[in-house]
């Protein structure tokens, strides 16, 4: 691993491991709103909204690239433990996941824990797919961290519900367990659970605002890996960061499709940390990330025009 002491020493500092996010949540994500990165806009982007099950309409925006090249539609599920996060922190990262794959990628603003706990994220997601798949067709799911999380369970749901179809799943270091603490099965819970920016006492904090009734801690649409059966699912690309207390139930999600035969591609982004993904497209670890869901994409899907890529070894 390349990170150096003095790299190492910094993200320890910057773990804030005193601070609850339980108390600090609404500072938090006022924060965000203040220092999103601002982008030279390389795509149109377009308000929307789509009506949740009990009749609220959830905002989206739809950002559409100048090299516009697939007809499939990427609809984006943000991360932020379910409780931080929105569609402005996470413009940039859109609009250049539209750009550098000339798709169209649709964001959803679903509800935030705590006032919105589970179920709200993933039913307001499932809607949102249900209505996009009437609108533009069979769709590809994406999300990172909280949002590949949402992108994995709305698959499930998906096929346990008999529709709508989902062309595809990429899922970006998801949460797919339920416990991290030093109960847990994983050795990058322990391995990386201090120190490197997402803690594990963090991930707790957030499951606790998310999850308030604790008989769901057992849900797989909670925590997807808990479903007994991930057969006829669509076809998966799964990427996880390598210093990231998320990786091995990333992992290990991914090796569970590839027992059930669902078709499944797995690479770990060497030295990268949790959240790499919302990094300016300038670095080199998210450049690799979207040159692999690029590659994906031409795999998986039969309309675009753009060039077949060669593989990178991450």
């Amino acid at each position: 691993m390349a990170i150096n002491k003095l790299t190492k020493a910094a993200l320890a500092a910057l773990s804030y491991p005193e601070l609850d996010v339980r108390k600090t949540y609404k500072i938090n994500r006022k924060i965000q709103r203040l220092i999103h990165p601002p982008i030279a806009l390389t795509c149109t982007i377009e308000k929307t909204s789509f009506q949740a099950e009990d009749g609220f309409y959830v905002p989206a925006r739809i950002f559409t690239p100048k090299n516009l090249a697939r007809k499939a539609v990427l609809l984006f599920f943000h991360g932020g433990g379910w409780v931080v996060g929105d569609v402005d922190s996470y413009t940039a990262t859109c609009a250049s996941l539209a750009e550098s794959t000339k798709s169209r990628v649709i964001a959803l603003d679903y509800r935030l824990a705590p006032e919105f706990a589970f179920p709200y994220a993933v039913n307001d997601s499932y809607s949102a797919l249900c209505q996009v798949e009437k609108a533009f067709g069979k769709p590809i799911v994406i999300g990172d961290s909280a949002g590949g999380n949402i992108a994995a369970v709305v698959c499930q749901m998906a096929r346990d519900r008999g529709g709508p179809p989902v062309r595809a799943q990429i899922l970006i270091y998801p949460a797919t367990f339920h416990d991290h603490t030093e109960t847990s099965p994983f050795a990058s819970v322990k391995k990386f659970g201090e120190g490197f920016l997402l803690t594990a006492k963090r991930i707790c904090e957030y499951m606790d605002l998310y999850v308030q009734d604790k008989r769901n801690l057992g849900n797989p649409y909670f925590a997807p890996l808990l479903a007994e059966d991930l057969s006829n699912l669509p076809p998966a690309l799964l990427i996880t960061a390598e210093c990231d207390p998320l990786r091995d139930e990333g992992e290990e999600y991914a090796r569970r499709l590839w027992l059930a035969k669902t078709p499944v591609q797995t690479f770990r982004i060497e030295d990268a940390l949790h959240g790499f993904f919302s990094l300016p497209a300038t670095f080199e670890q998210v450049k690799k990330c979207h040159r692999l869901i690029d590659l994906f994409l031409n795999e998986t899907c039969d309309d675009t025009k753009s060039d077949t890529l060669e593989r990178d070894d991450t």
